[in-house]
């Protein structure tokens, strides 16, 4: 079992900037990659960014390519998603994934555990 623990949303004027952590837990030495997902209001959830835990690898999607920058700190066995230049779509619930085996890094049926989520709201 992974247990994933999300930090760092909030409320943020358009431009700004927010962090978002996700503290991983339990049998992490199983996990192949993390991901950041968000799930807009109505609407199905979908994937922002990507990174193999041994770091070698980062994807993202291409509204966010430029802005967003996911990280990892293995030491912590944090994932981090330094989201910068915000904009009002940004707003979501965002998620926090973890992987275990490889394959397609930005369908959220290949994750396996997820967190319970953190909501992002950026005002114009």
């Amino acid at each position: 079992q992974v247990q994933l623990v999300e930090s760092g949303g909030g409320l943020v004027q358009a431009g700004g900037s927010l962090r978002l952590s996700c503290a991983a837990s339990g049998r992490t030495f199983s996990i192949y990659a993390m991901a950041w997902f968000r799930r807009h209001p109505g609407k199905e959830r979908e994937f922002v960014a990507a990174i193999t835990w041994s770091g070698d690898s980062t994807y993202y999607a291409d509204s966010v390519k430029g802005r967003f920058t996911i990280s990892r700190d293995n030491a912590k066995n944090t994932v981090y998603l330094q989201m910068n230049s915000l904009k009002p779509e940004d707003t979501a619930v965002y998620y926090c994934a973890a992987k275990l085996e490889t394959g397609k890094l930005g369908l959220p049926v290949e994750y396996d555990y997820w967190g319970q989520g953190t909501q992002v709201t950026v005002s114009s």
